[in-house]
C-alpha cells in the first residue's frame, strides 16, 4: 500500500507542477493563479481522509480513502513548494 500511495502522489504532484507551471507562466507576475491547483488538491486530499475516518473500508485501485487523501495532501504540498520555489526565481529583478 506504502508503494501505490507514493506512487500516486508522485504522478498527482507531476502533473500538478506542470499545471501550475502552465498558469504561471502564461498569467501576469503579480497573479496568484498558479497556487489554486495545488489548494484544490489538498482540499481533496482533507476530505478523503475526513472521509476515511466515517466510511468503511473502501479500495479504489488498491487504496482506501486514507491512502488518497494522503497521497493527494502529499501531492500538494510537493506542489506549491516547488511551484514557490520557481516563483520566486522568476520574479527576482536584476
Amino acid at each position: 500500500m506504502v508503494e501505490s500511495v507514493i506512487t500516486i502522489g508522485g504522478i498527482t504532484a507531476a502533473v500538478l507542477v506542470a499545471i501550475s507551471l502552465f498558469f504561471s507562466k502564461a498569467l501576469s507576475k503579480n497573479n496568484y493563479l498558479g497556487y489554486f491547483p495545488s489548494f484544490l488538491i489538498a482540499l481533496a486530499g482533507g476530505v478523503f481522509v475526513t472521509l476515511a475516518a466515517v466510511a468503511g473500508k473502501v479500495d479504489i485501485m488498491g487504496l482506501g480513502y486514507g491512502g488518497w487523501g494522503i497521497a493527494f495532501l502529499f501531492a500538494a504540498a510537493t506542489g506549491l513548494i516547488v511551484t514557490s520555489i520557481i516563483d520566486s526565481y522568476a520574479n527576482v529583478e536584476a
